[in-house]
């Protein structure tokens, strides 16, 4: 490979590793249960900044802020604790909760590019479980990329 080849392809691969690490941002929810198993709170994190900025956490960070949080709202009514959906993809989430036939509750995450197919994606998970009954939205957010 001659020396100019090999320069072109090293600078292609810097350009595409600048361009993921700009393009991604950290979130995570996390769903708290009490001893008897019944969960009693959600949360989330989400990067409201690009990487590089103030308030920028990868994905395990956001997982580490969602648990932080979670605990601290939960107090010493939370028994355990668990992430139901983290990523370091950039774009727009919603949290849904329902009911299936038992009136056990359901919670799920949706994502997409726009608000609107997060709302329909997570709506069409829960059908999915079999949760079709009292289905909303809970929490609507998006963890920010580039800015």
């Amino acid at each position: 490979m001659t020396s100019d080849k090999a320069k072109k392809i090293s600078g292609l691969i810097l350009f595409t590793f600048w361009i993921i690490s700009r393009t991604f941002a950290g979130d995570a929810v996390a769903v708290g249960y009490n001893k008897e198993g019944v969960w009693t709170s959600v949360t989330y994190y989400a990067s409201s900044t690009p990487k590089g900025g103030k308030d920028y956490k990868s994905e395990s960070e956001a997982r580490d802020e969602a648990l932080r949080d979670l605990k601290k709202r939960g107090g010493a009514e939370t028994a355990r604790t668990e992430i139901l959906a983290s990523s370091d993809a950039t774009g727009f989430v919603a949290i849904a909760r329902g009911q299936d036939k038992s009136r056990k509750d359901v919670n799920v995450v949706g994502r997409a590019k726009s608000q609107p197919d997060a709302d329909k994606n997570a709506l069409e998970q829960l059908n999915t479980r079999g949760a079709t009954k009292h289905q909303r939205i809970v929490y609507r957010y998006f963890s920010c990329g580039p800015d």
